[in-house]
């Protein structure tokens, strides 16, 4: 799959050969620059020589979490957030074999989906919808009800990463999102 979140060749090509590294994406996308955030596997495959579920479990958690915050550090709380990519490797490792592609490819349907999405270190409702929209859009899997399960996420239009695809539309989704929060801080929410 060709993804363009990264708006970096590599880190991109990263997350299309490695299913892990899309979930770990989705994960770092909080309190981050969205293609930073989607950047950080390739940074992780770089340090760490791997991606895969079972060595990064295993791995020492102090020396895991020092090489996320190395500069350019994956995130802005690489500590917190090393622990919890570890904590999502063990759980693709324990109940999935230690392949993530399993989350999406063996849920019955979209609900399903977003129960096992919702289990997972960092993922509440909303980033489980997105992350199921993002499949939907862009790797064309689509169980049955995505479309409800994701909400808005399933319109056309630049609300997430789903519908990021190169520089432009992530321009786009990011002034949605300032157009959102400015909203939500005029109504008080």
């Amino acid at each position: 799959m060709g993804y363009r979140i990264a708006q970096d060749e590599q880190a991109d090509r990263v997350l299309g050969e490695h299913p892990f590294a899309l979930l770990t994406g989705m994960a770092l996308d909080q309190q981050f620059p969205m293609e930073r955030a989607f950047a950080g596997p390739a940074k992780i495959l770089e340090r760490f020589g791997s991606l895969d579920p079972a060595e990064i479990a295993a791995a020492e958690p102090e020396q895991f979490a020092s090489l996320c915050a190395e500069p350019p550090a994956v995130h802005r709380f690489p500590g917190s957030m090393a622990g919890k990519i570890q904590e999502i490797a063990r759980i693709v490792v324990e109940e999935y074999d230690g392949d993530a592609s399993r989350l999406w490819t063996e849920a019955a349907d979209a609900r399903e989906l977003m129960r096992r999405l919702q289990a997972l270190p960092a993922f509440g409702k909303q980033k489980a919808q997105i992350f199921t929209a993002l499949l939907a859009k862009q790797a064309g899997i689509r169980p049955e009800g995505w479309e409800a399960a994701v909400g808005d996420y399933a319109l056309e239009g630049y609300r997430s990463v789903a519908d990021v695809t190169d520089e432009a539309t992530l321009a786009k989704v990011r002034s949605y999102k300032k157009e959102q929060k400015a909203a939500a801080r005029a109504s008080g929410v």
